[in-house]
């Protein structure tokens, strides 16, 4: 998300895939193999959300999160990284904590870390409350409070419904006030409207300028072929894996689902529309996996790591692949992704916290807005843990990547445009 200034009692789980479920951080996910891809995902999402959501949870994040900027860092107030820290990581955790409770390993840590969240909602909106979040000061609080959101319209049932009338109306009350910052022209403006889509998808009065227009900015700048510019100029880098295209297509569903006003438009057909984009963003995506799991490290943000493959995810645990991308293919290209990321110890420090870098600690790579709260993206390509262990996205064998099929001399299909 580039920035812009602007004024304005705990359950306790078993082990599961190297990672304690006591809390602990220190031991490495196993590695994944046949049979254990699932493991290895979870083990790893665990590491990450593991030292996040246990102090959070206690009003202790803010305490025991020791923050690190990036070098060129402008100069805003660093709390920010806080509601980048929470809101990113909850946006990737949704659909697996959404998910039915069961009495396996994964079940028991699972429960405990959407309890875990659940808290952890209420202290981020509590002003009382040492981790009472920065909603009211940079602008920057508008990128963070649409993961934030978009967790909630992700995991209704899980996340949203159990929480008490207090807190519910401080969320409320707080994404409102957000409407005090205007968007610049670009990405920001996807922010805004996921905002609006909450509130709608709550029963809450929505601003259909703050939605509707953003839909068609962001459809404007569709350039063909699956990628959409981030306003006027195309930048060669993973935005539309970041925010464009998934915020776009979550957001349409609620308009559609919620018959939102919107003049001379039909949010459905958009819909349909944005998801066929999508699916062929897609195609590219996968195609940009190496034999050995690597991928072009192009573009600003590149320190949000897998958050890259979000599209992927997000397409695998809603069950919409397109026909090309058989589940079994892009569950192995993205296991590859992931231990080609996450094999480097230094990706977290000593207390579990991710640290800024693309594989492993890399500070010079850091943007100017850059702090390691905003690593916490990268739990958005753990989507696809939505599907429980069943399902065929787990179970289809595993099948090569086009890459690995391209350069082992093996068949593969050719690529060529679309026109929708």
């Amino acid at each position: 998300m580039k920035r812009r200034h602007f004024m304005g009692s705990l359950m306790a789980g078993g082990a599961l895939g190297g990672i304690a479920a006591t809390g602990s951080t220190t031991a490495a996910p196993a590695q994944a193999s046949a049979g254990n891809d699932r493991a290895y995902m979870v083990g790893l999402l665990q590491k990450m959300a593991d030292p996040v959501l246990s102090n959070m949870a206690r009003g202790e994040l803010h305490k025991n999160f020791a923050l690190e900027l990036s070098p060129t860092w402008d100069g805003r107030d660093p709390k920010v990284a806080y509601l980048e820290c929470f809101g990113r990581l909850v946006a990737g955790l949704a659909p697996w904590l959404a998910l039915p409770d069961d009495d396996t390993p994964e079940g028991r840590i699972r429960s405990r870390l959407r309890q875990q969240a659940l808290q952890s909602y209420v202290h981020a909106v509590d002003p009382k409350s040492p981790d009472y979040l920065a909603w009211r000061g940079h602008g920057q609080a508008l990128v963070d409070s649409a993961y934030f959101t978009n967790a909630l319209m992700r995991a209704p049932k899980a996340l949203w419904e159990p929480l008490d009338a207090t807190t519910k109306g401080r969320i409320v009350a707080e994404i409102k006030g957000l409407r005090r910052i205007e968007p610049p022209y670009i990405n920001w403006m996807l922010f805004a409207a996921m905002n609006e889509a909450f509130l709608l998808s709550v029963g809450e009065e929505a601003d259909p300028m703050r939605t509707n227009v953003a839909v068609r900015k962001i459809n404007e700048w569709y350039v063909g072929d699956g990628w959409i510019k981030d306003g006027e100029t195309f930048h060669f880098d993973y935005y539309n894996a970041y925010v464009m295209q998934p915020m776009l297509l979550e957001i349409l569903e609620v308009l559609e689902r919620h018959q939102a006003p919107f003049w001379n438009g039909k949010p459905a057909e958009l819909r349909a529309q944005a998801l066929k984009r999508m699916q062929r963003y897609c195609e590219h995506l996968e195609r940009f996996i190496s034999p050995s799991g690597s991928y072009p490290p192009i573009g600003r943000s590149l320190t949000y790591r897998t958050a890259a493959f979000q599209p992927l995810a997000l397409l695998a645990w809603r069950k919409q692949l397109p026909a090309s991308l058989p589940e079994g293919q892009v569950r192995a290209a993205l296991q590859a992704v992931h231990q080609a990321v996450w094999s480097a110890p230094s990706n977290f420090t000593k207390d579990g916290y991710l640290t800024i870098g693309f594989v492993g600690h890399q500070p010079a790579l850091g943007d100017w807005y850059s702090n390691n709260g905003s690593m916490y993206i990268a739990s958005e390509s753990f989507l696809a843990l939505g599907q429980p262990a069943t399902d065929s996205y787990w179970t289809s064998p595993a099948q090569d990547w086009t890459q690995k099929k391209a350069f082992a001399g093996q068949v593969f299909k050719k690529d060529y445009p679309v026109d929708y």
